[in-house]
């Protein structure tokens, strides 16, 4: 082996060296004080979890923190499947979880409706709990429709309202009021569920890397497990979520 070969080995060997001793111990520190998080996988930017205990009160669940606030459920006013008005405030003092579907959605919303029907007859002895589902197709989801609809997926509970209203006003509340994606052009739409509490406030446990889920994947069913991309299914979290809250 040449001398160049060998004063290359040693140069490689000296960098290696410098690094463990200037950066692993820096790790190590950061490690040992949680400064390490993969935010870079939150589901929307600027989100935050606070995580005072004091403010997750019994449930250990987080608040969602945005510009330095709680994230609440904004104002809203829309027609159910009854023909009633429902707003924010018929939801107050229930555990409540939210999607937006639409009823000749042929891909993931009778997946997300069927595991909403799992949920609810989960907690069918507990009159606090309530599901709002809002119609991204509002022009073609009239009361009726959704009335159908209901009863084609065996809605029981009396606080499940399908909702019905101004398409513009409902896709504010999905993109802004909820932060779940509704695209306005081409009826595209997540299949998550969001978790409101008693108070109106939207609340979520943390993942592995202590950064907040915000949201529940709503179309994998318990029976499936996982998904075609290996996705754990979140219903049963989801459950045991609801539970705690209720408990509040």
């Amino acid at each position: 082996m040449s001398k160049k070969a060998n004063y290359s080995y040693i140069g490689v060997s000296f960098i290696i060296l410098l690094f463990g001793i200037i950066f692993i111990p820096k790790i190590i520190d950061r490690i040992n004080n949680k400064d390490i998080n993969r935010a870079a996988e939150s589901r929307s930017e600027g989100i935050l979890v606070n995580t005072n205990t004091e403010s997750t009160k019994t449930s250990g669940l987080d608040y969602l923190v945005i510009d330095g606030k709680r994230k609440k459920v904004p104002e809203f006013n829309f027609t159910d499947q009854n023909g009633k008005t429902i707003t924010n405030k018929d939801y107050l003092g229930q555990v409540y979880v939210v999607d937006f579907f639409f009823t000749t959605c042929p891909t993931i919303c009778p997946r997300m409706s069927s595991n909403l029907t799992v949920i609810q007859n989960n907690f069918k002895d507990h009159k606090g709990f309530g599901i709002a589902s809002f119609s991204i197709m509002p022009d073609n989801d009239t009361p009726e429709v959704l009335k159908a609809y209901a009863e084609d997926y065996g809605v029981t509970n009396p606080n499940w309202h399908l909702m019905t209203g101004a398409k513009e006003d409902i896709y504010k509340l999905a993109n802004i009021g909820f932060n779940i994606f509704v695209d306005t052009d081409n009826f595209e739409h997540s299949g998550d569920f969001a978790l409101v509490d008693k108070e109106g406030y939207l609340r979520s446990r943390q993942d592995d890397f202590g950064n907040p889920k915000i949201f529940y994947k709503g179309v994998i069913s318990e029976q499936e497990k996982v998904d075609e991309d290996g996705n754990d299914q979140e219903i049963t979290i989801l459950k045991e979520d609801i539970a705690k809250l209720l408990q509040e």
